[in-house]
């Protein structure tokens, strides 16, 4: 789970939602068939790659999809290949010959197309964001790719891999199919198609490094549970999810709220003028006719959805500065003397694109359903927000003259009725709300006697992920090794270059000292 801008902005794909007889044809462009160990050799033109041998008789009884691969390309640092895989929708019923296709980028440091390295594995925070798009060598992809071969996931649904967004949702006319296709984009399916994925691109099928970012992390812990034979070792950075609940969603808002308190008290006291500044802009919403103003995307800005720039703004490197910044461009000039104050088109425009709900809605549809293991949600948020309300209510903060409370990563009914694009999933989401028979996500006996190399990032101050939480569930991985820090926040793997990637393979590798 991570904050919604931490995500790669790129532009998602068109692709098919709902398979057709052309979706659920091989992709195959004049193929050439590679000899294994294909994945490492360079692809002058499109390519179908078959399962590499030693894969597990289950696996292939069930590949019934292709595997294209592209020549590769180059930016600076790093040499690229795109992968496209075709797998079923629903692993458990591969026969039934509904497929999506799922994406991923192969990344090497330059001149190393044809090295033998081992893989890692990198699984985006979300859900329901795409991974990112590299523009050159840095941070720690640069270091991470010194000595391997990294594999950059689209999970299922984001990016080009088959993406969801508001428009091709809309083929799927009912709501309750629309949950029922749903259903399939969670943690289970995503650490089966890295299976699916892995069985075919690395060299005799041997296990990959998994990388987990926020949300990654928790798929990564879900891989744990349920297929640990394909892991060499797992690198977490602020990704321990919740154990032990049929849904924790009620335990990690009620967490995320005390510490989303602490963060607005911190921005305040960096910032004491903007107080006064979120009083004006409260006024003037709640005083507009319905109670705000329409977006440039067609939504309402509302009181309570000013508040949620705190997802993007108060949990992550930097996110103080620029909420500050952007709250300099609230309101037009009065050119005119006794023109009526208005807010501008740059503040609604920028609102818009900070939440980022109308390009991947899977964030808003799914982020409750992420915690949910045999049980619903029953928006756990909106509950969890009602003991607090007396903090978070923005117009009686006004009006009383104490700093309003912006919101964390949460997701409220009231976003499905004034962020525009969400308007026509409503109804889904308030099913997948409802929903109860949500398969496991984690086995705690597995976990228990965990025999693969883990290590991870704990984030003393991380508004996302809790840390008393996290270091709960740390206890219930055997073998796993913790770095506690405050020295970054929730996006400290993309503030701090290569350092937390290094430090963390520091700690498998024995550079790092038990003791």
């Amino acid at each position: 789970m991570a904050a919604a801008r931490l995500r790669s902005a790129a532009a998602v794909a068109v692709a098919t939602a709902i398979p057709t007889a052309a979706a659920r044809r091989p992709l195959l462009r004049r193929a050439v068939l590679l000899p294994v160990p294909g994945a490492a050799r360079l692809c002058l033109s499109s390519c179908r790659i078959p399962p590499p041998r030693g894969a597990p008789a289950a696996m292939l009884s069930s590949a019934t999809a292709e595997h294209e691969a592209g020549a590769w390309y180059a930016v600076p640092g790093l040499s690229l290949r795109e992968h496209r895989f075709a797998v079923p929708l629903d692993h458990s019923s591969p026969d039934e010959g509904a497929t999506i296709t799922v994406f991923a980028r192969e990344v090497v440091a330059a001149g190393k197309e044809e090295a033998s390295l081992p893989y890692l594995l990198y699984l985006q925070g979300g859900p329901g964001f795409e991974s990112p798009r590299p523009m050159e060598a840095g941070g720690w992809l640069k270091k991470a790719c010194e000595d391997h071969r990294v594999v950059l996931l689209d999970q299922r649904g984001t990016g080009l891999s088959t993406p969801l967004t508001a428009s091709s949702l809309s083929q799927i006319t009912s709501p309750a199919k629309q949950v029922e296709y749903l259903k399939h984009f969670r943690a289970d399916n995503i650490v089966k198609d890295a299976e699916f994925i892995r069985i075919r691109l690395v060299p005799d099928a041997k296990p990959w490094t998994v990388l987990g970012q926020s949300y990654g992390g928790f798929c990564a812990v879900t891989y744990l549970s349920f297929a640990p034979e394909g892991l060499k070792s797992v690198l977490l950075t602020g990704g321990l999810p919740p154990l032990g609940e049929p849904c924790t969603a009620q335990t990690v808002y009620r967490a995320c709220f005390k510490m989303v308190q602490q963060q607005n008290e911190k921005y305040y006291k960096r910032y004491p003028q903007d107080i006064k500044a979120i009083h004006g802009i409260v006024r003037y919403l709640s005083e507009s006719e319905g109670g705000g103003v329409v977006l440039p995307s067609g939504g309402r800005l509302t009181p309570k959805m000013l508040q949620c720039l705190g997802l993007a703004g108060l949990g992550s490197g930097g996110g103080f500065e620029r909420l500050h910044y952007l709250l300099e461009r609230v309101w037009d000039p009065v050119l005119v003397p006794g023109a009526k104050r208005g807010i501008s088109y740059y503040f609604l425009k920028e609102f818009d694109m900070w939440l980022g709900f109308d390009q991947n809605p899977l964030y808003a549809l799914l982020h409750e359903s992420i915690y949910c293991e045999g049980s619903s949600s029953r928006w756990s948020a909106e509950k969890i927000r009602s003991e607090y309300e007396s903090l978070f209510d923005p117009v009686k903060a006004t009006e009383e003259g104490r700093p309003v409370y912006f919101t964390g990563e949460m997701v409220f009914p009231c976003m499905f009725d004034e962020i525009h694009a969400l308007r026509d999933l409503k109804e889904a989401a308030h099913l997948l709300a409802e929903k109860e028979d949500w398969p496991p996500l984690y086995d705690v006996r597995k976990l228990n006697n965990n025999k693969v190399p883990v290590a991870a990032a704990v984030y003393y101050e991380d508004m996302y992920v809790n840390f008393n939480i996290a270091k709960e569930t740390a206890s219930q991985i055997a073998g796993i090794r913790l770095w506690v820090t405050n020295e970054y926040m929730h996006s400290g793997i993309r503030d701090g270059g290569s350092h937390v990637f290094e430090h963390l393979m520091g700690l498998l590798n024995g550079k790092k000292p038990l003791f």
